[in-house]
Order: structure tokens, then C-alpha cells, then sequence
């Protein structure tokens, strides 16, 4: 799917501001930090600023086209998180519902105490874990790639860290999640881990689908997202991008050894992180976000919904610099809340970056990132495939160069 441009003037930008954009990521690419990338921004659902730069396979000395298919990552956990809301929607659950209603062993699951890897003391919920907790990481579920508490060895140990065990699908996944002591009593603290793809699997249970035909059905067939799925089909393996991870001592762009063949299909549908997709489908379903819920005729959630999800839902208020555990990442969360499957700006002089309120938004391991502002209509969709997205502050300086570009 092409990218139309529109006249950024006409949409409030500065032409030449926005070229500032690609000379500052140019440099990225000129020493080596990053192989290619990708930078759509939208105004009014109108593309004013694309361009891309660098390769999307450096062997093969591939340029990074509009058409560039790349893995999503984390980019999938608000799809997955809309395509609950819609369920959520139909009366097939309430937020407060305990996920034990359709994933019983959950209901055994046990809380970390204290203790080593090897003999960890644990207790009983004293809530269960509710499916409002899913939508807002807060179940206290984790990663195995965090490296930052017992709980994310435990993981590790399971063979969850950048991956599942080799066959493992959703349904066993969730089973196996269940037996791991959780790092905290849900709704007490924010962690991020693996409650979206947990949420996926809810959403297998209620609709009787599997979750890539689900999403097919309901999300990318109606927005016309028509390079989005879990695997490249073969008619896109000659877009597809590399995975690259800096090299520990040059900090240069290498093959990640955490690549796979980009055309297998997975043996688990990550609803938290198994997409592909590009810059193009990625911006329709910004701009159906930012239509809250509809596009083009196509409507996939109530505009209410919308608004709902996206507004901060941590206890009184709370930015997830207070209420998250301290994790990896390129920038703090000073003034950024999170909502239900988006991360949500909430004041915009706390995180120190050129931002505004009510931003929602979120990005993936390989540094790929979006965000979508009501208040100016803008969407922005940053695409690279570099492991993992705390390597460089992409984000926040992408972030300033859009909005000194605004002068209307």
C-alpha cells in the first residue's frame, strides 16, 4: 500500500522544519547505529512527511521502500487490545471479570514472596487476576527478558525470554504462565510482561476464533490493513527487513541472532507481540483510533470506547515512573500514564519531552514506535528493526523534531 503525500503547509507544518527529521536520523544510518528506517506522519488522516532512508537487508543491499514489511513487536499489543474491546463491547465479559472465567488455571496462580529462583516462597491471590489487569499490565505477569527480579528467571527457566519453547501454542503458553508465581498481587503495581498475550488468548476463548483469524475478520479486512499478519506471506518475502542488534562494542548494526525465518509461521499467536506489518496499515489503524473507532466507512469500536481506553487508567492518577517497576527502556515515564493496551501522555512538562496531552501510544523491541494526538490530529509511525528499543533514544527525539515542525 502506497503512502499519498499531502501538502504539509496546508496541514500546519513547515517544510523545512520536517526535513530536519530526516538529516537528524540520516546520521543513525551514515554511522551504522541503524541499518535503514521508515517515518510516516500524518495530519487530519493526510500523509504531510514520509520518507525512509538506509536498508532494509544489508547483505543483499536491499533498499527500506514505503512498502517495507517489518516485525511489529510490541506494536501488536493495542490490535490485540481492540480486538478484546470489541468483544467487551458485544457484552462477552466486564473488565472486572477474574480471567479464570476463561483460562481456569489461573485461578491457582500463586504471588512471589521471597526467596531464590530455587526456592521461592509464595502465597495466594488475594484478588484474582481480572481482565482489566491484562489490559493495563498491571496482573503482575512479566517478561524473561526484563533480568530485573526472580520472578522474570522464572520465566527464563520456562523457556519464555524472547520466545516460547519450540511447538508451544497460545492455549499451553497461558497454562504455563498460570504455574509461574506472579511478581506482585494484581492491581498493585504496573509491570510489563506478558498480560497482552494472555488477553489474546481470552480472546480465542469468547470468540471461538483463533486469533489471527479474529483479527483478520474484525480488524484488517474492514481498516484494509493488508500486510498485517503473523507470519510474511510469500508474496511479501522480498519486503521484508533483517532484525539487527548492536554490536557490544561498536554499537554498530549486526544480524540479530534472535532473527527467524521471516515466512514460518509461528506455533503461538503472540497477541502481545507476533505481527508484521507496515508503515501503511500501521497509519490506517492510527487514523481509525484517531477517528475513534471508524475509518473509511468502517467502524471496529464505539467512539466512547475509544475515548475510554485511551485516558489513564492507574490508580489516582499515577504516571509510570511511580507506579511501574524500574525496567529497561530509552527514555523515563515521567507524565505518561497508561490506559487499556496504550500508553497515555498525561503531562507533557513532567516528561520532559515537546509532546501533548492525551498522546496515546506505544513501540516495539526492534524500535519501531507510533503514536497518535488527538488534540493536533497527528499520527506518527517511526519503523526500523533494531533489538532491542533501549539502545537509542529514537523515540523522545523523534518526538521533538515532529512537533517543532507544527506552526500553525
Amino acid at each position: 500500500m502506497s503512502l499519498p503525500r499531502a501538502d504539509p503547509t496546508a496541514h500546519g507544518f513547515d517544510p523545512d522544519r520536517l526535513a530536519r527529521i530526516d538529516r537528524h536520523f540520516q546520521r543513525y544510518v551514515d554511522d551504522g547505529r541503524l541499518t535503514g528506517w521508515q517515518i510516516a506522519v500524518s495530519r487530519g488522516g493526510d500523509v504531510v512527511h514520509h520518507s525512509t532512508s538506509g536498508l532494509r537487508d544489508r547483505d543483499a543491499e536491499t533498499a527500506w521502500t514505503d512498502d517495507t514489511v517489518v516485525r511489529l513487536y510490541s506494536m501488536t499489543k493495542p490490535i490485540t487490545s481492540v480486538a478484546a474491546m470489541m468483544l467487551y463491547e458485544e457484552g462477552a465479559f466486564e473488565l472486572k471479570d477474574p480471567i479464570e472465567r476463561f483460562i481456569p488455571s489461573f485461578g491457582s496462580s500463586r504471588v512471589y514472596r521471597n526467596g531464590s529462583v530455587f526456592n521461592p516462597v509464595t502465597g495466594p491471590l488475594t484478588e484474582p487476576i481480572r481482565i482489566w489487569h491484562l489490559l493495563t499490565h498491571t496482573s503482575g505477569l512479566t517478561y524473561g527478558f526484563h533480568h530485573q527480579h526472580v520472578t522474570d528467571e522464572f520465566h527464563r527457566r520456562a523457556g519464555f525470554e524472547w520466545g516460547t519453547p519450540e511447538g508451544m501454542d497460545l492455549e499451553a503458553a497461558c497454562e504455563a504462565w498460570a504455574a509461574l508465581p506472579l511478581a506482585f498481587q494484581p492491581g498493585s503495581e504496573w509491570l510489563y510482561g506478558v498480560s497482552t498475550d494472555v488477553l489474546g488468548r481470552v480472546v480465542e476463548v469468547v470468540s471461538g476464533q483463533s486469533l489471527d483469524e479474529f483479527l483478520a475478520e474484525r480488524i484488517f479486512v474492514p481498516l484494509g490493513m493488508t500486510d498485517t499478519g503473523f507470519a510474511v506471506r510469500d508474496d511479501q518475502l522480498d519486503r521484508a527487513a533483517r532484525l539487527y542488534s548492536p554490536h557490544p562494542k561498536t554499537g554498530e548494526a549486526f544480524i540479530s541472532p534472535l532473527e527467524r525465518p521471516a515466512t514460518e509461521p509461528p506455533a503461538m499467536l503472540s497477541g502481545g507481540g507476533g505481527l508484521w506489518g507496515t508503515a501503511a496499515d500501521y497509519l490506517r489503524f492510527c487514523h481509525a483510533m484517531l477517528g475513534r473507532g471508524e475509518l473509511d466507512g468502517a467502524r471496529v469500536l464505539g467512539s466512547r470506547t475509544v475515548d475510554y481506553m485511551t485516558r489513564n487508567h492507574l490508580p489516582g492518577g499515577a504516571d509510570l515512573e511511580t507506579f511501574g517497576r524500574p525496567l529497561f527502556a530509552e527514555t523515563s515515564y515521567d507524565g505518561v500514564g497508561f490506559g487499556l493496551g496504550f500508553s497515555v501522555q498525561i503531562d507533557p512538562a513532567a516528561y520532559r519531552v515537546l509532546s501533548s496531552p492525551d498522546e496515546f501510544a506505544w513501540g516495539g523491541a526492534a524500535s519501531t514506535a507510533f503514536w497518535c494526538d488527538p488534540h493536533e490530529d497527528i499520527a506518527v509511525v517511526f519503523l526500523t528493526q533494531l533489538l532491542p528499543s533501549s539502545t537509542h533514544p529514537i523515540r523522545t527525539q523523534l518526538k521533538q523534531l515532529v512537533y517543532q515542525a507544527l506552526v500553525d
